[in-house]
Protein backbone atom coordinates (compact mmCIF):
# COMPACT_ATOMS: atom_id res chain seq x y z
CA UNK A 1 0.00 0.00 0.00
CA UNK A 2 1.38 3.46 -0.89
CA UNK A 3 2.33 5.95 1.94
CA UNK A 4 -0.71 8.55 3.15
CA UNK A 5 0.53 12.13 1.82
CA UNK A 6 -1.75 14.28 3.16
CA UNK A 7 -4.73 14.07 6.37
CA UNK A 8 -7.03 16.24 7.51
CA UNK A 9 -8.47 15.52 10.96
CA UNK A 10 -11.33 16.98 12.97
CA UNK A 11 -11.77 19.76 10.45
CA UNK A 12 -14.24 22.60 11.55
CA UNK A 13 -15.64 25.68 10.21
CA UNK A 14 -18.03 28.14 11.03
CA UNK A 15 -19.72 31.04 9.32
CA UNK A 16 -22.13 32.54 12.37
CA UNK A 17 -23.87 29.92 13.79
CA UNK A 18 -23.83 27.75 10.65
CA UNK A 19 -21.23 24.59 10.86
CA UNK A 20 -20.44 24.62 7.67
CA UNK A 21 -17.69 21.85 8.15
CA UNK A 22 -17.97 19.28 11.07
CA UNK A 23 -15.09 17.25 12.31
CA UNK A 24 -14.65 15.80 8.49
CA UNK A 25 -11.64 13.62 8.68
CA UNK A 26 -9.53 12.37 4.86
CA UNK A 27 -7.04 10.46 4.07
CA UNK A 28 -5.19 10.70 0.43
CA UNK A 29 -2.31 8.33 -0.32
CA UNK A 30 0.36 9.01 -3.15
CA UNK A 31 -0.70 8.08 -6.31
CA UNK A 32 -4.41 7.80 -5.39
CA UNK A 33 -7.64 10.01 -6.65
CA UNK A 34 -9.80 10.99 -3.64
CA UNK A 35 -12.96 12.31 -4.11
CA UNK A 36 -15.18 14.80 -2.21
CA UNK A 37 -18.89 14.68 -3.19
CA UNK A 38 -22.11 15.26 -1.63
CA UNK A 39 -25.46 16.97 -2.35
CA UNK A 40 -25.43 20.89 -2.64
CA UNK A 41 -24.54 23.01 0.28
CA UNK A 42 -23.02 19.49 1.82
CA UNK A 43 -19.97 21.62 2.89
CA UNK A 44 -17.21 20.52 0.09
CA UNK A 45 -16.33 23.76 -1.41
CA UNK A 46 -16.14 25.06 2.69
CA UNK A 47 -13.52 22.21 3.05
CA UNK A 48 -11.47 22.75 -0.10
CA UNK A 49 -10.72 25.96 1.18
CA UNK A 50 -9.58 25.04 4.28
CA UNK A 51 -7.20 22.57 2.95
CA UNK A 52 -6.14 24.90 0.14
CA UNK A 53 -5.72 28.14 2.41
CA UNK A 54 -8.58 30.14 1.49
CA UNK A 55 -10.27 29.50 4.94
CA UNK A 56 -8.90 29.24 8.47
CA UNK A 57 -9.69 26.82 10.32
CA UNK A 58 -11.93 26.58 13.33
CA UNK A 59 -10.64 23.33 14.84
CA UNK A 60 -8.29 20.20 13.93
CA UNK A 61 -5.32 19.73 11.72
CA UNK A 62 -3.84 18.98 8.88
CA UNK A 63 -0.56 17.02 8.10
CA UNK A 64 1.32 16.71 4.76
CA UNK A 65 4.30 14.78 3.60
CA UNK A 66 3.98 13.61 7.43
CA UNK A 67 4.54 17.40 8.66
CA UNK A 68 1.88 19.55 10.09
CA UNK A 69 0.92 22.34 8.07
CA UNK A 70 -1.42 25.04 9.43
CA UNK A 71 -2.27 26.84 6.34
CA UNK A 72 -1.89 30.55 6.12
CA UNK A 73 -2.50 31.90 2.87
CA UNK A 74 -2.98 30.15 -0.53
CA UNK A 75 0.16 31.24 -1.08
CA UNK A 76 2.14 29.46 1.67
CA UNK A 77 0.35 26.22 0.57
CA UNK A 78 1.04 26.12 -3.23
CA UNK A 79 4.80 26.54 -1.93
CA UNK A 80 4.55 23.35 0.87
CA UNK A 81 3.17 21.44 -2.77
CA UNK A 82 -0.62 21.74 -3.18
CA UNK A 83 -1.82 23.20 -6.17
CA UNK A 84 -5.86 23.81 -6.77
CA UNK A 85 -7.94 24.94 -9.99
CA UNK A 86 -11.52 26.97 -9.38
CA UNK A 87 -14.76 26.55 -9.83
CA UNK A 88 -14.78 29.10 -12.09
CA UNK A 89 -12.04 29.23 -14.34
CA UNK A 90 -9.54 32.02 -13.31
CA UNK A 91 -6.94 32.50 -16.38
CA UNK A 92 -5.17 35.41 -17.38
CA UNK A 93 -7.32 36.05 -20.37
CA UNK A 94 -5.28 38.74 -21.80
CA UNK A 95 -1.93 36.50 -22.03
CA UNK A 96 -1.01 33.51 -24.09
CA UNK A 97 -1.69 29.78 -23.04
CA UNK A 98 2.46 29.58 -22.37
CA UNK A 99 2.39 32.49 -20.02
CA UNK A 100 -0.02 31.44 -18.35
CA UNK A 101 1.49 27.88 -17.58
CA UNK A 102 4.87 30.10 -17.11
CA UNK A 103 2.86 31.80 -13.95
CA UNK A 104 2.37 28.81 -12.36
CA UNK A 105 5.60 28.09 -12.08
CA UNK A 106 6.53 31.15 -9.50
CA UNK A 107 7.07 29.18 -6.82
CA UNK A 108 9.79 27.18 -8.37
CA UNK A 109 12.12 30.10 -9.97
CA UNK A 110 14.61 31.66 -8.52
CA UNK A 111 15.55 34.83 -9.95
CA UNK A 112 14.03 37.96 -8.42
CA UNK A 113 13.13 41.54 -9.49
CA UNK A 114 16.81 42.48 -9.50
CA UNK A 115 17.51 39.91 -12.29
CA UNK A 116 14.42 40.66 -14.23
CA UNK A 117 15.56 44.49 -14.95
CA UNK A 118 18.62 43.71 -15.50
CA UNK A 119 18.02 40.87 -17.81
CA UNK A 120 21.30 38.92 -16.11
CA UNK A 121 22.80 35.99 -17.93
CA UNK A 122 21.22 33.72 -15.15
CA UNK A 123 17.15 35.62 -15.39
CA UNK A 124 17.72 34.43 -18.90
CA UNK A 125 18.61 31.49 -18.66
CA UNK A 126 15.69 30.77 -16.27
CA UNK A 127 13.36 32.32 -18.29
CA UNK A 128 14.66 30.41 -20.94
CA UNK A 129 13.86 26.97 -19.01
CA UNK A 130 10.50 28.18 -17.70
CA UNK A 131 9.35 28.93 -20.76
CA UNK A 132 10.27 25.30 -21.82
CA UNK A 133 8.65 23.20 -19.11
CA UNK A 134 5.47 25.75 -19.55
CA UNK A 135 5.28 24.37 -23.06
CA UNK A 136 5.98 20.68 -22.28
CA UNK A 137 3.05 21.01 -19.91
CA UNK A 138 0.99 22.33 -22.28
CA UNK A 139 1.66 19.15 -24.73
CA UNK A 140 1.29 17.02 -21.71
CA UNK A 141 -2.35 18.28 -21.29
CA UNK A 142 -2.97 18.07 -25.03
CA UNK A 143 -3.19 22.06 -25.89
CA UNK A 144 0.39 22.04 -27.00
CA UNK A 145 -0.24 23.61 -30.36
CA UNK A 146 -2.69 26.61 -28.77
CA UNK A 147 0.49 28.18 -26.70
CA UNK A 148 0.40 31.35 -28.22
CA UNK A 149 -3.64 31.95 -28.30
CA UNK A 150 -4.32 34.35 -25.77
CA UNK A 151 -5.92 32.26 -23.15
CA UNK A 152 -9.63 34.06 -24.02
CA UNK A 153 -9.59 32.43 -27.48
CA UNK A 154 -9.02 29.15 -26.14
CA UNK A 155 -12.45 26.86 -26.06
CA UNK A 156 -14.29 26.32 -22.51
CA UNK A 157 -12.86 22.96 -22.57
CA UNK A 158 -9.50 23.81 -23.49
CA UNK A 159 -9.00 26.83 -20.68
CA UNK A 160 -9.90 24.05 -18.06
CA UNK A 161 -7.16 22.24 -19.26
CA UNK A 162 -4.69 25.27 -19.01
CA UNK A 163 -5.48 25.38 -15.59
CA UNK A 164 -4.25 22.00 -14.78
CA UNK A 165 -1.14 22.76 -16.73
CA UNK A 166 -0.49 25.94 -14.60
CA UNK A 167 -1.29 23.67 -11.82
CA UNK A 168 0.80 21.06 -12.60
CA UNK A 169 3.66 23.02 -13.82
CA UNK A 170 4.48 24.35 -9.42
CA UNK A 171 4.75 20.76 -9.27
CA UNK A 172 2.57 19.85 -6.55
CA UNK A 173 2.63 16.58 -4.54
CA UNK A 174 -1.38 17.51 -4.48
CA UNK A 175 -3.13 18.46 -7.25
CA UNK A 176 -6.58 20.01 -6.04
CA UNK A 177 -9.32 20.03 -8.71
CA UNK A 178 -12.29 22.08 -7.76
CA UNK A 179 -15.18 20.66 -10.41
CA UNK A 180 -13.19 20.58 -13.12
CA UNK A 181 -15.84 19.04 -15.32
CA UNK A 182 -18.67 22.04 -14.57
CA UNK A 183 -19.54 23.07 -18.01
CA UNK A 184 -18.08 20.45 -20.20
CA UNK A 185 -19.66 18.65 -23.06
CA UNK A 186 -19.83 14.58 -23.34
CA UNK A 187 -16.85 14.78 -25.29
CA UNK A 188 -14.69 17.59 -22.97
CA UNK A 189 -15.36 14.84 -20.18
CA UNK A 190 -13.84 12.11 -21.62
CA UNK A 191 -10.43 13.83 -22.29
CA UNK A 192 -10.69 15.21 -19.00
CA UNK A 193 -11.23 11.58 -17.46
CA UNK A 194 -8.50 10.28 -19.14
CA UNK A 195 -6.11 13.13 -18.75
CA UNK A 196 -6.57 12.59 -14.79
CA UNK A 197 -6.30 8.71 -15.00
CA UNK A 198 -2.88 9.98 -16.81
CA UNK A 199 -1.47 11.86 -14.06
CA UNK A 200 -2.11 9.31 -11.49
CA UNK A 201 -0.82 7.01 -13.45
CA UNK A 202 2.51 9.32 -13.63
CA UNK A 203 2.07 8.89 -9.81
CA UNK A 204 0.32 12.22 -8.54
CA UNK A 205 -2.21 12.03 -6.26
CA UNK A 206 -5.62 14.62 -6.94
CA UNK A 207 -8.18 15.48 -4.29
CA UNK A 208 -10.99 16.13 -6.65
CA UNK A 209 -14.70 17.81 -5.73
CA UNK A 210 -17.20 17.10 -8.57
CA UNK A 211 -20.68 16.94 -8.97
CA UNK A 212 -20.39 14.49 -12.19
CA UNK A 213 -21.15 10.97 -9.77
CA UNK A 214 -20.41 9.15 -12.79
CA UNK A 215 -16.88 10.91 -13.49
CA UNK A 216 -16.01 10.21 -9.85
CA UNK A 217 -17.04 6.88 -9.57
CA UNK A 218 -14.97 5.84 -12.46
CA UNK A 219 -11.61 7.25 -11.66
CA UNK A 220 -11.68 7.54 -7.89
CA UNK A 221 -9.70 4.76 -5.99
CA UNK A 222 -11.31 6.46 -2.59
CA UNK A 223 -14.59 8.24 -2.36
CA UNK A 224 -15.33 10.84 0.61
CA UNK A 225 -19.27 12.04 1.23
CA UNK A 226 -20.36 14.82 3.24
CA UNK A 227 -23.55 16.04 4.09
CA UNK A 228 -24.60 18.86 6.34
CA UNK A 229 -21.29 19.34 6.88
CA UNK A 230 -20.72 16.01 7.94
CA UNK A 231 -18.75 13.04 6.54
CA UNK A 232 -21.08 10.52 5.86
CA UNK A 233 -19.34 7.78 4.00
CA UNK A 234 -15.77 6.69 3.10
CA UNK A 235 -14.83 3.90 1.18
CA UNK A 236 -14.09 3.03 -2.44
CA UNK A 237 -16.99 4.22 -5.24
CA UNK A 238 -18.51 1.00 -4.82
CA UNK A 239 -18.69 1.14 -1.09
CA UNK A 240 -20.18 4.53 -0.94
CA UNK A 241 -22.77 3.73 -3.62
CA UNK A 242 -24.14 1.06 -1.87
CA UNK A 243 -24.29 3.18 1.56
CA UNK A 244 -28.08 3.79 2.79
CA UNK A 245 -27.11 7.64 4.15
CA UNK A 246 -25.58 8.06 0.79
CA UNK A 247 -29.07 6.74 -1.59
CA UNK A 248 -30.93 8.59 1.23
CA UNK A 249 -28.90 12.45 0.73
CA UNK A 250 -28.95 12.17 -2.86
CA UNK A 251 -32.54 10.29 -3.30
CA UNK A 252 -34.18 11.44 -0.45
CA UNK A 253 -35.89 13.97 -1.69
CA UNK A 254 -37.17 12.55 -4.37
CA UNK A 255 -38.15 9.63 -2.29
CA UNK A 256 -40.45 12.34 -0.11
CA UNK A 257 -41.18 14.11 -3.18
Amino acid sequence: MSKVLFTATGLKKYFGGVTAVDGVNLEIREGQVVGLIGPNGAGKTTCFNLITGLYTLDAGHFTFKSKPYNPASPNEVARLGIARTFQNIRLFNSMTALENVAVGMHTRTRQGVLGAVLRTPAQRREEARVLEQAQAWLDYVGIGAFADYLAGQLSYGDQRRLEIARALASEPGLLALDEPAAGMNATEKLKLRDLLLQIRSDGKSILLIEHDVKLVMGICDQVTVLDYGKVIAQGTAAQVQQSPAVIEAYLGGLHHG
